[in-house]
């Protein structure tokens, strides 16, 4: 722990002389650093999702130093530091987990998410259905959130038979009126569905997206191989080649 302690104290240390010595440290408020901390954290997920140690081992580290980093300015307006952070998180993550540290029963995923919400609820001050949904996450996590917190209050589909019918209605309406506000209630059946199943929306759909782009720039590379241009090509070559590549990289 000690080798810890002291590779943390060293970080704040470089980040407080960065913020004294460096103009672009300076200059920097938390509202124009946030987009950095929102790009590291999506740099954490790619990496983590590429199975990739090394990249998420330095990712991580570009993460942390946001952390460091925002603490130190509300340190500056005497509105915290990262020490409070620190105490806060610790604090949070006991009170959130009685199943750990105290004596409520638990015994599953789902009841430790029925307990997150009651604790949120009840200990915390957080008020409404809605309570604390941040506007600023990406639509899908954001469309996750709400149906999380509609779920801890009972409005539910009981199983994930009622969530895909409910995604049947919707494609159903879509298809008789081709409007975009009935494209987004696909969506937004679609990630209910996700949750149901227990996956990430976002990262499901970044997976199929990293597939689709890794099938075509294989039905390049197969189309290639026989002395064609794939993009070249009509549809039907191409969707041909593109089903091939399906083939080659299950």
């Amino acid at each position: 722990m000690q080798g810890l302690s002291e590779a943390l104290l060293e970080l704040q240390q470089l980040t407080e002389r960065l913020r004294r010595e460096c103009p672009w440290d300076r200059e920097q408020t938390a509202r124009t650093i946030v987009p950095h901390t929102v790009e590291e954290a999506y740099e954490v997920a790619d990496a983590a999702l590429a199975d990739d140690d090394a990249k998420l081992l330095d990712e991580l580290g570009d993460l942390l130093f946001q952390v460091f980093f925002l603490s130190l300015l509300l340190q500056e307006r005497n509105l915290g530091d990262l020490e409070a952070v620190t105490r806060n998180v610790h604090a949070k993550l006991v009170r959130r987990h009685p199943h750990v540290f105290g004596d409520v029963d638990a015994a599953t995923p789902a009841r430790v998410k029925e307990n997150w919400e009651k604790i949120k609820r009840e200990q915390e001050g957080r008020e409404g259905v809605f309570h604390d949904v941040a506007e600023a996450l990406p639509a899908l996590l954001y469309a996750r959130k709400l149906q999380q917190r509609a779920r801890a209050v009972g409005f539910e589909y009981p199983d994930v038979q009622g969530a895909l019918a409910d995604l049947d209605d919707e494609v159903r309406e879509l298809k008789e009126d081709l409007d975009p506000s009935e494209l987004g209630d696909v969506l937004f059946a679609a990630v209910n569905v996700a949750r149901k199943l227990d996956v990430d929306p976002e990262l499901e759909l970044r997976l199929a997206a990293q597939r689709f782009r890794d099938r075509v720039t294989t039905a390049e590379l197969l189309a290639a191989e026989q002395g064609e241009n794939w993009s070249e090509l009509p549809l039907e070559e191409q969707d041909r080649y593109f089903d091939l590549a399906k083939e080659t990289t299950r």
